[in-house]
């Protein structure tokens, strides 16, 4: 489960897409603020504590996913991921108290290096990612994983901030490509046909891009021609953050995988740096300035 429960901004196409760049970005945790908003990573084991809460809280009690008697009696999410991500936050410095009471959002972030030193992504366990990371030997990938918002948080301005976050975050380690698992509630990918079918006929990742979900978990995708597909519908059935990827340039593997513990049906989000729009890159800027304090 990862890479949902967040609205998608409309500032952004696929058109102009700007090659990759190595650009230095100022070397301080916090990445952007907006008003009372600050995105920043954490600072230490309980800030990460305190975002795990906020996924129990979003993962556990709204959305009913299963979890762990201990997780269930510690009310945190939690997995062995957690101790070698990155954990960006967003925090509402208007609320009094700690900073772990100001959390109010959240993303989780892996670099392939660290990956690799530490046994693995966590979206191995859904899709073969392995022969889409060996053709591509000379770039850097990160995972985003674990996305949540707390409701009463997720509008634009948020959702801009864990934008910035990642960009910035991106550029800091010269990453060349993102990817994570993207969720549709539900573990009946047939509820989902038409927009699970937009996706596998007009954004499928190819060529040296092309992963697909696990042999013994694949689902189809396919579920409708394309003749029979309804582009308005198919994109307003889409969960907010896929079709917030897909503005940006992002692909997305073959095949479902229907997560149930969490209750949902994934899909793999692939978003080379390559191909992000000029769009995206003005407005947050290709130094990821925009919204830098």
């Amino acid at each position: 489960m990862a890479l949902e429960l967040l609205e998608s901004t409309s500032v952004v196409d696929t058109s102009q897409a700007c090659p990759r760049k190595t650009i230095a970005v100022p070397a301080t945790d916090v990445f952007g603020r907006i008003a009372n908003l600050e995105t920043r990573l954490a600072r230490s084991a309980s800030e990460i504590d305190a975002a795990q809460a906020v996924r129990y809280r979003v993962f556990v009690e709204e959305m009913r996913a299963q979890v762990a008697p201990e997780a269930e009696m510690r009310k945190r999410d939690v997995d062995s991921w957690d101790s070698i991500c990155d954990h960006l936050l967003v925090l509402d410095t208007a609320i009094e108290g700690d900073p772990e009471e100001q959390i109010v959002g959240t993303y989780r972030l892996l670099r392939q290096d660290v990956a690799e030193r530490a046994g693995g992504f966590y979206s191995a366990s859904e899709f073969a990612i392995d022969k889409l990371l060996a053709r591509h030997p000379d770039k850097r990938f990160m995972e985003l994983g674990r996305s949540c918002v707390l409701p009463e948080y997720r509008t634009k301005r948020t959702v801009e901030l864990l934008w910035q976050g990642n960009w910035a975050y991106a550029l800091r380690h010269g990453v060349d490509a993102m990817f994570g698992c993207g969720s549709f509630p539900g573990v009946v990918p047939e509820e989902h046909a038409l927009a699970l079918s937009f996706l596998h006929h007009n954004v499928l990742a190819r060529d040296d891009w092309a992963v697909a979900a696990r042999p013994e978990l694949y689902r189809t995708t396919d579920l409708m021609p394309s003749e029979a597909i309804n582009p308005k519908k198919a994109l307003a059935a889409l969960p907010p953050l896929i079709k917030g990827y897909m503005r940006l340039g992002a692909m997305v593997g073959d095949g479902a995988v229907v997560d149930h513990a969490f209750r949902t049906t994934d899909v793999l989000i692939v978003l080379p740096i390559s191909n992000i729009s000029g769009r995206y890159l003005n407005y947050y800027g290709a130094d990821a300035g925009r919204f830098a304090s």
